[in-house]
C-alpha cells in the first residue's frame, strides 16, 4: 500500500520532472488509438449484453482485428504505459485492439487465485501486472496460469536483479517493467555543513556510513536516514544488496544460521542506536521527514523521487548515489531493489503470438516506448534505454545530475533475487524481530523465533 500512496504522489509531484500514479479512477479512453479502460469490478452482465458482446467479438475477428486483454492497476502509471505501448504498436499493426480493464493489485491476485484453484483460467485475461515479490510464489503455486517465455524475449537487455523476480526454476515467467532501484537520496546544503560531498557517500560500507553519518548528526542535528519503525524495508534492502535471502534453494527457511542476515540485523540494530537513522510511526511521518528537512536524507527505490522533489524549496540541493554495502559479506554489492512489478502472459491468452509480439515490440524491445513515458515517472528497467538522449538529461532538482540514467546503471548492478512462496511471512516475522533486537533482545533468539514463526506457515 505504501509504495500506492507513493505513485500517487508521483502523479502530482513530477508533472514537471518524474511523475506516477497509483490511484484509483473513473473509466478512462484514448480516443487517438483503439486501447479502452475499463472499471473491473462489474459483477454478471446479462444474458443480452454477453450476446451482444459475442457478436461484437465475432464482428471483430471477421474484420481481422488482432485483440487483447490486460488486468493491471494505476490509471496514470500503469495504465498509461499500456495505452502508449499499444498506441506505438498500431503503427505497424493498424488492426491491434488493447482492452485494458483496470484491477486494482489486491483484486488481480484475488482473481488469479480464484481462477487457478476452482480450474477456471478462462476467467483470466491476456495478460496481467504482477507485482515482482509476488511474482515467484505465484508462479511455483499456480503453474498452469502462466505462459512460459523463457527463449521468446532478450532477457540479457534487463537487469538479472530485475529478471529474477519472475524466474522459476531458470525459466522466464514475466516481461519487466518499472524501475525499483534503490537509490540512497542526500542532502548536499547539509553535507556541506558537515564537511563532505555526494562523492564521500559513493560505494561506501555501512560502518563508513555510520561514521559519517554521526559526522552529520553532530554538525547539522539531522540524522542521515529515516524509516517505519516495525517494517523490514531497509532490512530487506540491504539483504538483497549481498545477494541474500530468508530461504535456501530447497525454499527452506533459512533464517537461522544465515550470516548474510545476522549481519544486515546486527547493522540495523547499530544505526538506529547511532541516531544515524531515525523511526518514525507511520508512511506520513516518514514521507514528512524528508519534505520538513528534519533528516539530511533517505534510501529507497527511484520511486521516492516524487515524494522528495514535493518540496519546492530544496530544488538543487538533493543529489543521488548508490545505497551502502554490508562490511563482511563476501557477496556484499552497493545495489538493490525495491518494489517494482512485471506483466505476465496467461495461460488463458487465445494469441500467445500477438501477446509475445506485442510485449516484446515495447515493453520488451523499445527505447521509444520508454522514451514516451518517462514523463509518468516510469523509469526503464530496460537497460539500452539508459543510452537514449531523454535519459542523459540533467534534473535540476537534483544538482543537474543525468539521474535517469544513472538509475538504469544502478538497476544493471543488482544482484539475483530469489523471494519464493512465503517471502511476505518471513519479511513480517523478521520485521517483529528487528523491533525487538533494537529494544535490546537478544539477535540469535529473536532469529530463532522468527524461523519457527515461518515454519509454522508453513506448516513445518
Amino acid at each position: 500500500m505504501k509504495k500506492k500512496l507513493v505513485s500517487a504522489i508521483l502523479t502530482a509531484a513530477l508533472s514537471v520532472s518524474l511523475l506516477a500514479g497509483c490511484g484509483g479512477s473513473s473509466e478512462t479512453a484514448n480516443s487517438e488509438i483503439t486501447a479502452t479502460t475499463k472499471e473491473s469490478n462489474t459483477e454478471a452482465v446479462s444474458d443480452v449484453e454477453t450476446s451482444n458482446e459475442d457478436t461484437q467479438d465475432a464482428s471483430a475477428e471477421a474484420a481481422g482485428e488482432e485483440k487483447l486483454t490486460v488486468w493491471c492497476w494505476d490509471p496514470a502509471f500503469n495504465i498509461n504505459a499500456m495505452n502508449k505501448a499499444a498506441e506505438l504498436y498500431q503503427k505497424d499493426h493498424p488492426n491491434f485492439v488493447l482492452e485494458v480493464l483496470e484491477t486494482p493489485w489486491e483484486d488481480v491476485q484475488t482473481k488469479l487465485t480464484t481462477a487457478a484453484t476452482s480450474g477456471n483460467l478462462d476467467t483470466l485475461p491476456d495478460i496481467l501486472l504482477m507485482q515482482d515479490a509476488a511474482f515467484q510464489k505465484n508462479v511455483i503455486s499456480y503453474p498452469n496460469a502462466f505462459t512460459n517465455l523463457t527463449d521468446k524475449l532478450d532477457y540479457s537487455q534487463f537487469s538479472s536483479g530485475k529478471v529474477s523476480f519472475s524466474t522459476v526454476d531458470g525459466m522466464n515467467f514475466g516481461v519487466p517493467f518499472d524501475n525499483g532501484a534503490v537509490i540512497a537520496s542526500y542532502r548536499t546544503d547539509l553535507l556541506e555543513q558537515a564537511g563532505f560531498t555526494i562523492s564521500d557517500f559513493e560505494n561506501i560500507t555501512w560502518s563508513e556510513f555510520i561514521e559519517k553519518g554521526k559526522v552529520v548528526l553532530e554538525k547539522t542535528g539531522k540524522p542521515m536516514l529515516s524509516c517505519v519503525g516495525g517494517e523490514s524495508d531497509i532490512i530487506v534492502m540491504m539483504l538483497q544488496s549481498a545477494g541474500g535471502g530468508f530461504f535456501n534453494d530447497e525454499n527452506l527457511a533459512q533464517i537461522v544460521d544465515n550470516a548474510i542476515l545476522e549481519e544486515v540485523m546486527s547493522t540495523y540494530a547499530e544505526l538506529v542506536k547511532s541516531g544515524v537513522l531515525v523511526e518514525v510511526n507511520d508512511w506520513d511521518s516518514y514521507i514528512g521527514t524528508l519534505n520538513s528537512g528534519t533528516v539530511a536524507g533517505t534510501m529507497a527505490g527511484c520511486w521516492i523521487m516524487a515524494s522528495i522533489q514535493a518540496a519546492d524549496d530544496q530544488a538543487g540541493n538533493w543529489a543521488i548515489t548508490n545505497m551502502p554495502r554490508l562490511d563482511n559479506a563476501a557477496t556484499a554489492t552497493n545495489y538493490a531493489n525495491q518494489g517494482g512489478s512485471s506483466w505476465a502472459i496467461t495461460s488463458n491468452c487465445k494469441n500467445i503470438d500477438l501477446a509475445v509480439d506485442f510485449m516484446g515490440s515495447t515493453f520488451g524491445g523499445s527505447v521509444e516506448f520508454y522514451e514516451s513515458i518517462l514523463d509518468t515517472g516510469a523509469i526503464a528497467c530496460y537497460l539500452p534505454a539508459g543510452e537514449s538522449d531523454m535519459y542523459g538529461k540533467a534534473n535540476d532538482f537534483f544538482g543537474g545530475d543525468a539521474v535517469y540514467a544513472k538509475i538504469i546503471e544502478f538497476a544493471g548492478n543488482i544482484p539475483e533475487c530469489e523471494t519464493g512462496v512465503y517471502f511476505y511471512e518471513a519479511r513480517d516475522a523478521v520485521a517483529t524481530a528487528i523491533t525487538n533486537i533494537v529494544s535490546g533482545s537478544d539477535v540469535a533468539s529473536e532469529l530463532q523465533m522468527a524461523q519457527d514463526t515461518v515454519n509454522f506457515s508453513m506448516g513445518r
